[in-house]
């Protein structure tokens, strides 16, 4: 039995980097932490919201990379000269990526009550119809 590659696939061309994607979303291997909300807000809007109780700003950084939105939480550690009878409550610190599609922008990020809010637009494509002349070979 021989695997049927999508970039392999006569009628999709040019679709070689899709099957990459997918190949590397499904290697992300997210461990669930923080937990996480995507929600699509208008026609051509989503948010992503993250639960970074115990964040403050200067812990988290939002960057583009590859076409991938990747946010990254790291707490200070103030625990010094202090002394915990019971420790629950872990400085941990995240990775969590996001693959971007063509087209998708990253809007304004806002932090309010422990919760991460990132908002994406998509721009809509601009319909071409281009003719291509037949020369006489």
């Amino acid at each position: 039995m021989t695997k049927l590659a999508l970039g392999t696939h006569p009628f999709l061309l040019g679709f070689e980097q899709l099957e990459r994607l997918v190949e590397r979303t499904a290697k992300s291997g997210n461990d669930g932490y923080p937990p996480y909300n995507i929600e699509q807000t208008s026609e051509n809007s989503y948010r992503i919201t993250l639960a970074v109780a115990g964040f403050a700003e200067h812990d988290l950084s939002i960057t583009v990379e590859d076409s991938a939105l990747v946010i990254r939480g790291r707490q200070s550690d103030d625990s010094e000269g202090r002394v915990f009878l019971h420790r629950g409550i872990a400085a941990r610190q995240f990775q969590r990526s996001f693959v971007l599609a063509d087209g998708v922008d990253v809007g304004e990020a806002t932090i309010e009550n422990g919760l991460l809010h990132v908002d994406l637009t998509r721009a809509e494509p601009e319909r071409i119809v281009q003719t291509i002349k037949i020369r006489k070979g």
